[in-house]
């Protein structure tokens, strides 16, 4: 994705999170998302810049309603007591937000109100009979023709009930036209790219005026219609607004002068049509201003699955901070999902990252310089001698870094950010090894100064690098290597582009380990669905080389149409494809670069392994693997033959 200009070169930024259901207690997917905002609105503070950051709660609608009855309480309790553990969890997360909205506030409920007497004088919303498909769990209704087979809803795959009423319609379908022309003319406005391509499918369809009310009799926790007491308003045309009420829109016209239209919304891909064809029509239809850039990331999976209450697969983040930290619960989230692509959480995969990225990278570094400065320089930075071709190199890495997490936090690509601070971290291990200054310490007094100066104004620029993701564990290192308290947690973006900044004669303090290495768990329960059965040892194939067909048919082969592909850089053999199997957008790495270029991928449908263990390859993230024929140096794809929907079973 091309560099997106969302608020960081401006005076201020507004960044968003989605407002979460209070139907049950936050998970990893909720973590993540609230984390990535709280890591780009602390880079943002960094840079000077006026920043707010906004999430919240959803707190209407029949998910909440049903849950509330399911616990024998009012919906009101249920809300009450379900927004306690969201606020408990952003604490102990260390997210730093600006307002935590609920949309059961009295002002947010007035701002609803008004918006919808707006809509309703200037005609925009109507009463007529419905019929449809509805999906309690997500909410929404569908069209038939819309549904999974069977009936099912397309989005979370439950059954839908059939519902024939009497409702209010917002008339979203007069904007279908506009919304493609903005959306063709702002490539910016959707990312990453294929999503905005997947909006831009949904808007290929005629599109549908939007039913905004639902009646009491049927559900009646909720807003109430200002022109009509008998129902309340749909809980996402309710939900939505929170992004303009909670800046002041119609309540304080300075501060929402201010702060809209927001730099970014962020969102998990399975809210994408709400965000990018409901929110915008309904925002033309206030003549308000669209979001700079609606970011929809990926969903964290768990043995191939989607996290689901249903699976049993959740993975609660409350216990993983407890029982590793919470900023190396940060660091792991900001640093193994790619934004926009899918993601695998297990324990295995945690206790190898922190281990060695944080254990054996950056905590060895630290150690290795605090406790040589300690011993040998009275506990204080020496001052540096003349710097060689060594020391440049390895400011030349640093400032690379320095350059790399801005334009990764620019293009929410925050995990290559990360990647090449950590390879910045490993430079400065090599320094040492070569530089080897418990033998200069004997031999060359001034070099063993300039080696540890070197170490340790490296971690400076490294730390100040990595603030925004593990902020107390970076304080308590800059605190380490002698910044006072003010420089160790205030950090100015423009410092890290320097170097010599860390003052010579400054104090060291040896501290315990920063990241003590930990063991991996004999068998990460958080892996695998709680549903999982122990699966029975590979069977010996028979003497002929044969296999069952139960065993053929352990891997699932899909069809897969080609949404994107790219060359892997450094490589000449490999191509990033990200490709649409059913409702799902994956990455796939493939070794097919000397055969096809990226140009002659796009618009393929393919045949792919879907239920392959997710694989690193140079270091990206592979979930599946592609099928091709090969016979000496000719290769060529399997393919289907004539046209068929992605997704579709082979075999």
């Amino acid at each position: 994705m091309e560099a997106m200009d969302i608020g960081m070169n401006s005076s201020k930024f507004y960044v968003t999170t989605p407002i979460y259901y209070v139907n049950d207690k936050p998970h990893i997917g909720h973590s993540y998302t609230t984390l990535l905002a709280d890591v780009m609105a602390r880079y943002s503070r960094m840079l000077g810049h006026e920043t707010f950051f906004l999430t919240g709660t959803d707190e209407h609608g029949q998910k909440v309603w049903k849950a509330a009855n399911d616990n024998g309480i009012p919906a009101q309790e249920q809300c009450d007591r379900t927004v306690s553990r969201f606020k408990e969890l952003w604490e102990r997360l260390g997210i730093n937000y600006d307002r935590f909205i609920r949309t059961s506030e009295e002002e947010h409920k007035g701002i609803v109100r008004k918006i919808l007497t707006r809509l309703h004088d200037k005609d925009l919303i109507y009463k007529a009979d419905y019929k449809g498909c509805y999906c309690v769990p997500c909410e929404r209704f569908f069209t038939e023709k819309d549904l999974a087979e069977g009936g099912l809803c397309p989005d979370c795959g439950r059954k839908t009930d059939e519902i024939v009423e009497s409702n209010y319609f917002f008339r979203m379908g007069r904007y279908r036209d506009w919304l493609i022309r903005y959306i063709e003319d702002n490539p910016s406005f959707i990312a990453p790219d294929f999503r905005r391509n997947e909006t831009l499918g949904f808007l290929k369809k005629p599109l549908e005026d939007l039913c905004i009310s639902r009646p009491k009799t049927r559900m009646s926790w909720g807003i109430e219609l200002p022109f009509d007491s008998d129902y309340v308003c749909y809980v996402w045309f309710d939900a939505l607004i929170n992004y303009i009420s909670g800046v002041g829109y119609l309540e304080n016209p300075e501060a929402f002068a201010k702060w809209w239209p927001a730099d970014f919304h962020l969102i998990g891909k399975d809210i994408l049509t709400t965000h990018t064809v409901y929110w915008p029509t309904m925002l033309k239809a206030l003549d308000l201003p669209l979001p700079k850039t609606i970011f929809a990331h990926g969903w964290w999976l768990t043995g191939g699955d989607k996290m689901s209450k249903s699976l049993g697969n959740v993975v609660n983040p409350l216990e993983l901070a407890d029982k590793y930290g919470v900023d190396a619960f940060r660091f792991f989230l900001m640093s193994e999902m790619s934004p926009g692509q899918d993601a695998t959480f297990t324990e295995e995969l945690f206790v190898a990252r922190y281990n060695s990225n944080l254990a054996n990278d950056l905590g060895n570094l630290l150690s290795r310089v605090v406790k040589m400065i300690v011993k040998n320089c009275g506990s204080q930075v020496p001052q540096a001698g003349e710097f060689g071709e060594d020391e440049e190199s390895l400011k030349a890495s640093l400032f690379s870094a320095v350059a790399a997490m801005k334009e990764s936090i620019v293009s929410i690509k925050i995990d290559k950010g990360i990647e090449q601070v950590m390879a910045s971290v490993r430079l400065v291990n090599k320094y040492f090894e070569k530089s080897a200054p418990w033998k200069l310490l004997a031999e060359d007094r001034e070099k063993f100064a300039t080696v540890l100066y070197a170490g340790a104004e490296s971690l400076r620029i490294i730390s100040g690098l990595l603030f925004p993701v593990m902020p107390e564990k970076m304080r308590e290192l800059r605190r380490s290597i002698g910044l006072s308290e003010e420089d160790a947690s205030r950090i100015d973006v423009s410092s890290l582009g320097k170097w010599g900044v860390l003052k010579p004669g400054s104090r060291v303090e040896d501290c315990a380990a920063l990241f003590k290495r930990i063991e991996a768990p004999e068998k990460a329960r958080t892996a695998l669905p709680a549903s999982s059965k122990t699966e029975a040892p590979p069977q010996a194939l028979n003497e002929d080389g044969l296999i069952s067909i139960d065993d053929f048919f352990k891997a699932k082969l899909k069809t897969a149409l080609v949404l994107e592909a790219e060359r892997v850089q450094g490589s000449d053999k490999l191509l990033r494809l990200q490709v649409k199997i059913g409702e799902t957008v994956r990455q796939i790495v493939a070794g097919i670069a000397q055969h096809y270029s990226p140009e002659q991928m796009l618009g393929k449908n393919i045949v792919v392994v879907s239920n392959l263990k997710p694989a690193k390859i140079r270091g990206i993230e592979s979930n599946g693997m592609l099928l091709a024929a090969k016979a000496g140096k000719t290769l060529k794809l399997i393919a289907v033959d004539g046209e068929i929907s992605s997704g579709a079973d082979v075999g």
